[in-house]
């Protein structure tokens, strides 16, 4: 049995699949863990696998196989990944961000190694990474050589594929876009990495919840809904903020040379019809000699990916 492993700066959640199997068996989610040591992660990792294998009626000596997609960015010690995420761990840009723990980094892969032994392989990847392998293995990047996926969700992540090879970098950490600047003279907020002004500082689903309170917007689902509905405010502030994640998929594809973006991650993909034809429309609106014919779709797989993300890594 194989087990997929999907951590994300909001929730964390494991599957089980058969070899050779896309269905996901026994899932388990909940708050990612940000209480406690460092180590409490890999501990709710292991207690939600107990859990879905004693559902599945076999022990945990029975997965062959471990895929974890992960939000980053990596750091490498011993030759295993730890994550040093803004959205979980607390100590990268101070108590103000709200995150209750002083972690600049937690440890994933050793430990996960030490719990299941030499004789499986676990395999750890950045989650933007892995759900475009799952994008490009069945969803909307099937057949597409160059080509991005890219979440608009807790955070924003990219994974990059060029000539057909996808790119990692030497720490795995190829595609961190959210934590790369937007022009337009921003000398704010401070994003959780501690960068100033970055791009998941101004659109994120967190950055929303922390600019926009004042004008009554408590979450991204307050400020989407309401720009739905019209409200000019609402309206306002979602064009700016197209505006600004539309400008970084240009300058994905102007480094690139990209022919189709899937998006995917929660605040894109429960306002997706309202979103993809802005986001659209910036991208369309620089350079036609390198966005002419370029594609944003929705992810293939839906609100799933990061799920057959971590089982992408396994196939």
């Amino acid at each position: 049995m194989r087990a997929c492993v999907d951590i994300g700066g909001t929730k964390l959640a494991v599957s089980l699949a058969r070899p050779g199997s896309q269905t996901l068996l026994h899932r388990r989610a909940e708050p990612t863990a940000k209480e406690g040591p460092p180590d409490a992660v890999v501990a709710q990792i292991l207690r939600l696998l107990g859990d879905a294998c004693a559902e599945a009626g076999i022990d945990m000596a029975a997965i062959d196989g471990v895929g974890v997609s992960s939000a980053g960015p990596f750091l490498m010690k011993g030759g295993c990944v730890e994550v040093s995420t803004p959205n979980i761990c607390g100590g990268l840009a101070g108590a103000d961000q709200g995150t209750p723990n002083d972690w600049i980094a937690f440890p994933l892969e050793a430990p996960l190694r030490a719990r299941f032994g030499p004789q499986v392989p676990v395999r750890v990847e950045n989650d933007c990474v892995a759900a475009l392998e799952a994008e490009r293995r069945w969803g909307a990047l099937q057949g597409v050589a160059d080509c991005a996926y890219v979440t608009w969700s807790t955070g924003i992540g990219m994974g990059f594929c060029v000539d057909g090879r996808v790119l990692r970098g030497k720490n795995g950490n190829a595609g961190h876009g959210g934590h790369t600047f937007s022009s337009g003279g921003y000398e704010g907020p401070t994003c959780g990495c501690g960068n100033v002004g970055d791009i998941e500082s101004l659109v994120s689903g967190t950055a929303m919840s922390r600019r926009f309170v004042r004008q009554g917007f408590h979450d991204a689902a307050t400020l989407l809904d309401a720009a739905r509905q019209g409200v000019p405010e609402a309206t306002a502030i979602v064009d700016e903020l197209c505006r600004i994640l539309g400008r970084a998929l240009f300058n994905a594809v102007a480094l690139m040379d990209l022919q189709k973006i899937s998006l995917g991650g929660s605040v894109f993909w429960h306002h997706r019809d309202y979103l993809l034809p802005r986001l659209q429309a910036e991208l369309a609106s620089h350079l036609p000699a390198l966005t002419q014919g370029v594609a944003l779709a929705p992810a293939g797989l839906q609100d799933k990916v990061g799920d057959y993300a971590a089982l992408a890594l396994l196939e």
